[in-house]
């Protein structure tokens, strides 16, 4: 097992997968600065679209119109944001892998922003949160 040395208490410690290190954030921000500053602004530019389509769309395009009470309503959601997921997956497959061509619509990277929204909408939703 790979050894890693904490950054706070300089002591090192074996690396596992579900380590619970509470300084990760620290570690990385000192390991990795780029990709952490990196990763920050792509979650406030993604915080940004988030709410500039909730402007526009409302709440009720992905509780499909329900007030998300019971578990089928949740269902339902999640349902839907699964096809929509599913859409997006799909796009990329076409125009990354199987094609390897420029979008003739939106770029590629538009698409790879939607997923890490319709992921934490998810979340979301199960937590019963979403529209309050």
């Amino acid at each position: 097992m790979e050894m890693i040395k904490d950054a706070t208490t300089k002591k090192y410690m074996k690396r596992t997968l579900y380590s619970k290190n509470p300084n990760a954030i620290k570690y990385i921000e000192e390991t990795y600065p780029e990709t952490a500053k990196e990763f920050q602004r792509l979650q406030y530019e993604q915080w940004e679209l988030f709410c500039k389509k909730q402007m526009d769309y409302g709440p009720s395009n992905i509780s499909m119109g329900t007030q998300l009470v019971t578990e089928g309503e949740k269902r339902l959601s999640l349902t839907a944001l699964i096809v929509r997921i599913n859409d997006k997956v799909q796009r990329l497959l076409n125009l990354v892998v199987k094609n390897n061509r420029e979008a003739q619509n939106e770029p590629a990277t538009d698409a790879f922003k939607d997923l890490a929204c319709y992921g934490i909408i998810a979340q979301i939703v199960e937590n019963g949160k979403w529209g309050k």
